[in-house]
């Protein structure tokens, strides 16, 4: 794990040779095992290494072969080793110690240009061809690290965060209103759909499933993965798709405990961290080492409110897995000291952006710090598990069967669901009759009244953003749950943030988040997996909680009806703020510098609506999310004009 930089003369000219220990200085904010640079004639490499898996202990990075001609600096951990070996032909005395790096180079020498798609992992690389003279780099699938670069006359630099570039002469610091248009205009937590741009004019972005090539001819980028459905896969039945998955899903779960430190895990009381938390500790215990989870629960003092089927506080579930499973060391977290509004500022220098997970921004990092303490190098988690691993949405599969007129099916699982669920048939029809075709019912109630913007009108229209996402996104009112998840894969910018955040804090904090939930080769068996696996008798999410029996208690993995929900504490958290928070509110909207971007129409009546004892349950009420993420762009904004 690196932060890697460098600066490139794509007419092979001399380089100021102050540009590359700049950019170098500007790294030092990161704990570091080891920094290193390395030069040729207009090429400037850098590196500051955390040593995170042990064939990383004592790696040189950047490292030029002079045989082959290649230098690389890369911030990367490769899971497909094992079939990386063969394919490269490493010989076996090499295979325990050669590094990821090389590897990425051995890849690249092989395949060129078509490298990346041979690499399963979390990446960000750069690799100079002395030979060709390019400069050749890629970024993993998912955008698991973060590449950034600047454009300055015939200069190329980049680097794994952005500070760097904006303090080498002629860095624009000046703003992107094309990515702040996108930002304040789309309601979903995701990145901007332009995944080249940043929040600044002059610095760029290489996106999620790119390559990109520096020459003298200039810079081009080349999208090299692409997702598309894979073919069905056809198995005997229920237990050959069970032992299938295991066999899957355990491997990515392994591979992601490579490192010499110890291995932390965030854990809920759900199934997907569950399920990443019981392979883990299985092989930890093998390896004769301990498992260290990370749950966070509410204030002593929050009373919790009603919020249909949710549950605020997990710990007993939480407690189930942890004493089934076993070989786990816990720690359970509630931050006291700790509010969203209290962490806007260091979550600002973290990111270098806005941001938009405001209310469970206090606990995410909260665990990286006390995993730093435990001294964990790994940070296992399960974020794309519902969309993957713990897939299975009971309801729109029914609609599914009746749009494909499988009455019988249909009749079946809508029986059996509403029995398990306690539910009654007609309410659960209704819900289905919804879900059959979902712009219908938009369509018969007529016009809808259009929702909150924090966006100023006239911004929005200038900049046509609104025409932008619909052209994107498509008629979100007709879409069901599986063109959702399609989308959810097919359009990179949808999951970049996490990649942002995870690549950041692990530079903070010197540990990785690793989440096998987010395994190319796990999502290609998910999206393979017929959807009758995913929806059984009645059963949401049903091939997971098949799998997993034995691996975690029933009253995890049979659980149908309390799903959890961090983060609900935090309007209580506030209180002792709340005036405060009030106060600069009024500050955003009456500051010129917001009046442009922000619609201060709007977002006065919602802070009308707020009231000065707020009930904690408004959390999760538009009128706080609005101004809170209006809030976090508002300081953000102080900070850079």
């Amino acid at each position: 794990m690196s932060a890697i930089a460098g600066i490139y003369s794509m007419q092979h000219g001399p380089l100021d040779p102050e540009l590359g220990p700049r950019l170098m200085q500007q790294l030092q904010r990161y704990p570091a095992d080891d920094a290193r640079a390395w030069k040729a004639e207009g090429l400037f490499l850098g590196c500051r290494s955390q040593w995170i898996t042990p064939q990383s202990r004592n790696e040189i990075l950047p490292y030029y072969d002079p045989e082959r001609g290649l230098a690389i600096v890369a911030d990367a951990i490769i899971d497909n080793r094992s079939e990386l070996f063969g394919q490269l032909q490493v010989v076996r005395e090499d295979r325990d110690s050669i590094p990821d790096s090389l590897l990425i180079l051995l890849a690249y020498e092989k395949w060129g240009g078509e490298a990346p798609v041979h690499l399963v992992g979390d990446f960000a690389f750069m690799i100079w061809d002395a030979r060709k003279r390019t400069l050749f780099g890629a970024r993993d699938f998912s955008g698991n690290r973060t590449l950034y670069f600047r454009r300055s006359g015939r200069e190329f630099s980049f680097c794994t965060v952005i500070h760097p570039l904006l303090a080498l002469p002629d860095g624009q610091q000046g703003l992107n209103e094309g990515w702040i248009s996108e930002y304040l205009a789309s309601q979903a937590r995701n990145d901007v759909a332009d995944m080249f741009s940043t929040v600044y004019q002059g610095v760029e972005q290489l996106p999620p499933s790119h390559s990109v090539t520096v020459s003298a001819k200039g810079v081009s980028f080349s999208q090299y993965y692409t997702f598309r459905t894979p073919p069905p896969l056809r198995l005997r039945g229920n237990g050959e798709y069970e032992e299938a998955f295991r066999e899957v899903f355990g491997q990515a779960v392994r591979d992601r405990l490579r490192t010499h430190l110890a291995v932390g895990a965030n854990l809920s009381g759900g199934l997907d961290s569950g399920s990443v938390v019981s392979f883990a500790a299985e092989e930890l215990r093998r390896r004769g080492k301990p498992l260290f989870t990370f749950s966070s629960y509410p204030l002593d003092n929050f009373t919790g409110f009603k919020l249909g089927q949710r549950v605020t506080d997990e710990r007993p579930y939480i407690q189930e897995t942890i004493d089934h499973v076993g070989n786990i060391q816990p720690s359970f977290l509630n931050f006291p000291d700790r509010s969203p509004y209290g962490e806007i500022d260091e979550w600002l220098d973290i990111m270098e952006m806005p941001y938009k997970f405001i209310e469970n921004s206090y606990w995410l990092k909260g665990i990286y710090e006390q995993a730093q303490m435990k001294g964990a190098g790994v940070l296992l988690s399960g974020q794309r598990g519902n969309w993957s691993i713990s897939w299975g949405p009971a309801l729109d599969y029914q609609a599914k069967l009746l749009r494909e007129f499988h009455w019988i099916s249909f009749y079946r699982e809508n029986k059996l669901y509403s029995r398990s669920m306690g539910a009654s048939r007609k309410k659960m029809l209704k819900i289905v009759g919804r879900k059959v075709f979902p712009g219908l019912g938009q369509l018969i109630s007529g016009k809808q009244e259009a929702p909150l913007e924090l966006i100023h009108p006239e911004f929005a229209r200038r900049t046509g953003v609104q025409e932008k996402l619909r052209e994107l996104e498509g008629d979100a009112s007709s879409q069901t749950v599986y063109d959702i998840r399609r989308q959810h894969f097919q359009q990179p910018h949808i999951w970049n943030v996490n990649g942002t955040a995870a690549t950041k804090l692990s530079l903070k904090y010197r540990v990785w988040d690793r989440d096998p939930t987010n395994d190319l080769r796990v999502i290609n068996f998910c999206l393979s997996v017929p959807e009758g696996q995913y929806v059984q008798n009645g059963v949401d999410r049903s091939l997971i909680r098949r799998a997993m029996e034995g691996r975690l208690p029933d009253k995890v993995r049979l659980n149908q009806t309390r799903r959890g929900i961090q983060g609900a504490d935090g309007i209580t958290r506030m209180l002792p703020q709340w005036q405060m928070f009030l106060q600069e509110l009024r500050e955003m909207l009456q500051d010129p510098r917001t009046s442009s971007y922000l619609n201060h129409a709007g977002l006065a009546g919602c802070l009308d609506r707020l009231g000065s004892e707020p009930a904690p349950l408004l959390i999760f009420n538009t009128d706080f999310r609005l101004l809170t993420r209006g809030l976090v762009f508002y300081r953000f904004l102080k900070r850079v004009t």
